[in-house]
């Protein structure tokens, strides 16, 4: 029955060259529109835990109520053994300790006088340590624009574009002008060692990444850090595990009477990255369902076009005895058929596009100067398992409706209409 079916649709374009184009067209569609909105919400939020808040992330209770000042002066103490322990409890993940700071980027002249300065976001990172997760969490060797890795102690990265307006290259010295853990003023001086871009206009504005024990040392912060961040090994943030270790550790951690005391947060509880992503969760189902009830309606349609110009094939063959049911199953099975071959037709359009954007990418870097999203300037589509499936929703269960609302005429024609659509 299935060869017989197979060889009528290739034989009679009519009934299957333009469905099968129709649906293969609104599969294609469906797949990308949906792989792109995932690279787009897969880019900022990976983004947004490598740069920023981690997948889990350790303050104390008074630093996290004004993390966005970066008030080292509550920052964690006893840094490293929390990281030791964090990694002793929890070996799959990594675990690391930075110190965010803020202050003045000095750049002397020949004679040591001033001769350009600017506002610094700085980031004290474990980049010498032999099993630090650092460098490649934050890409650092492939995002160096000029010069080279710091090597050794005073030695750091500034961003690139930074580095352009202040004139400074690798090699030259720049002074540090910020506040310690106690408040009092602190300057230090540091070798440029390379500029880098990390293709993030947030950061690549006015960034400076130094070791870790290189800002303990400038800030009087020693054995401190503003923050212990985890983050799972695949760098994929998974909800329910980060809070249930979020809640083991808080119940035994967290103390509301002490301000000092730690409390660990996950990356949903960093300021406006919950609501990001709350918001593109709703975004790319609105535009699934967007694209999935138009394309079935059309397919729908297409389907129910297919079955009513089919009116008088259908009298002539219950003219010849083929009875109502056996007509009826022949038709869905060929809508199956049908939409089998263009969802997976689509499906693999789709994928071949969204493959091609998420390793080529789209550049948005013109639209994203200026904003502090933390999103890539090349904005890539992400192929996931839902990628592969998502088409075939439309595809066959739109085709299969159309050809069975349309088929439900089948049990009304009668014999003795058959002489009158023949002869019209």
């Amino acid at each position: 029955m299935i060869r017989f079916l197979l060889k009528g649709l290739a034989r009679d374009h009519s009934r299957s060259l333009f469905p099968v184009i129709t649906v293969m067209s609104g599969v294609s569609l469906t797949v990308l529109a949906y792989s792109w909105v995932m690279g787009v919400m897969g880019s900022m939020a990976r983004n947004a835990a490598v740069h920023d808040a981690g997948h889990l992330r350790i303050m104390t209770s008074a630093y996290a109520a004004e993390a966005s000042q970066v008030p080292n002066d509550m920052a964690l103490t006893g840094a490293d053994e929390l990281v030791a322990e964090m990694r002793r409890e929890h070996p799959d993940m990594l675990w690391t300790a930075r110190i965010r700071f803020g202050g003045l980027l000095d750049v002397p002249d020949a004679a040591g006088e001033t001769k350009a300065q600017g506002p610094v976001s700085g980031l004290g990172v474990d980049i010498f340590t032999p099993d630090s997760p650092e460098p490649r969490l934050l890409n650092l060797a492939r995002s160096v624009a000029r010069g080279r890795m710091p090597s050794r102690p005073g030695e750091v990265l500034v961003s690139d574009d930074f580095a352009l307006r202040l004139g400074v290259g690798a090699g030259d010295t720049v002074t540090l002008i910020g506040a310690t853990m106690d408040g009092a003023m602190a300057a230090a001086n540091f070798t440029v060692a390379g500029t880098v871009r990390f293709g993030i206009a947030a950061l690549d504005r006015g960034a400076m990444i130094a070791d870790l024990g290189d800002v303990r040392r400038a800030l009087d912060m020693d054995d401190a850090a503003g923050e212990v961040l985890g983050f799972f090994g695949d760098l994929e943030f998974r909800r329910r595990a980060a809070e249930d270790i979020k809640a083991r550790f808080n119940a035994g951690r967290a103390d509301p009477g002490d301000p000092f005391a730690p409390e660990m947060f996950t990356l949903r509880d960093a300021p406006g990255v919950g609501s990001q992503m709350d918001y593109f969760e709703y975004f790319s189902s609105l535009l699934v369902l967007v694209f999935l009830v138009p394309m079935s309606i059309v397919l729908w349609n297409a389907g129910l076009m297919g079955g009513l110009r089919r009116y008088g094939e259908i009298g002539l063959r219950l003219a010849i005895g083929e009875s109502h049911r056996r007509i009826y199953g022949s038709m869905l099975a060929e809508s199956v058929l049908i939409g089998l071959a263009g969802s997976i037709l689509g499906t693999a359009l789709g994928l071949a596009v969204s493959y091609y954007l998420q390793v080529r990418g789209v550049s948005l870097g013109n639209m994203l100067q200026g904003t502090s999203i933390m999103i890539e300037e090349t904005v890539r589509a992400r192929v996931t398992p839902m990628s592969w499936v998502l088409g075939f929703v439309p595809g066959l269960t739109a085709t299969l409706l159309g050809t069975g609302i349309s088929g439900i005429g089948i049990f009304r024609r009668q014999t003795a209409q058959l002489a009158k659509e023949l002869g019209s």
